[in-house]
Order: structure tokens, then sequence, then C-alpha cells
């Protein structure tokens, strides 16, 4: 029984699931909207609100516990400058699931994961 497992495995080894959703974290954190299957969308989402919360508390130590999850110091830089202080008043819930519907190729159900709060992309992309 898998009573209290929370980890989903999405068919892959523990260490590409790990590279694949930090991946998505990243390109949520540089787009503001990635298109992706639901289930990588749940767990990428799960991702997305801790390094949330890491970011709210802006402090050197949880700067390093992002850098070391998402593996990308430009990301977590963007994480920690322009979308964290958008949720300061805000005490969970920083993303949205929209349904788009199935694909075509496998069914597979396809949706949209991006930021509540509407961001705007930075000035140097």
């Amino acid at each position: 029984m898998r009573h209290r497992k929370r980890t989903v495995k999405l068919g892959r080894s523990s260490a590409h699931r790990d590279a694949m959703l930090a991946g998505m974290v990243c390109s949520l954190i540089e787009q503001r909207r990635i298109q992706t299957t639901q289930p990588k969308a749940r767990a990428a989402r799960r991702l997305a609100e801790k390094m949330v919360t890491l970011g709210k508390k802006n402090t050197l130590a949880a700067r390093r516990q992002a850098i070391s999850k998402l593996r990308n110091k430009r990301a977590v830089g963007d994480l920690f400058t322009d979308i964290a202080p958008m949720f300061t008043e805000r005490q969970g819930g920083y993303t949205r699931i929209i349904k788009l519907g199935k694909r075509q190729s496998d069914s597979s159900e396809m949706v949209l994961l991006e930021w509540t709060e509407s961001a705007p992309k930075s000035k140097a992309e």
C-alpha cells in the first residue's frame, strides 16, 4: 500500500525526476508559465511553492537551499528578486493549473502552470 507516500514517481529514476522538476520550475520562473502534462504540473507545483516560500524568507541560507534544489543561480536570483516579493501578503497558493484538454498524439491531459499574480517578464530578456 502507498498510504502517506507523497512522491509522484512519473516513471523516472529519482535523479531524473529531480532534474526534470528543477528544470520545469526554472522554466516557470523565467517564462512565467509553462505548458506540460497534468501529473508533471502537479509535481512541479509542489516544488515551485516551496521555492517561493524560501524566496520570501530572503536569507542567505534560504538562497543556498534554493540553489541546491534548482541548480540554476540565475533562476534563483529571479525568484528572490522578482517572484517572491509579489507574494509577500499571500500565505500560499502561488501557482495555478489551467486545463487545456487532451494532447492529440497520446491523449495526455495538458495544462498550463502559471503564477497566480501577474508578473511582467524582466527587462533583460
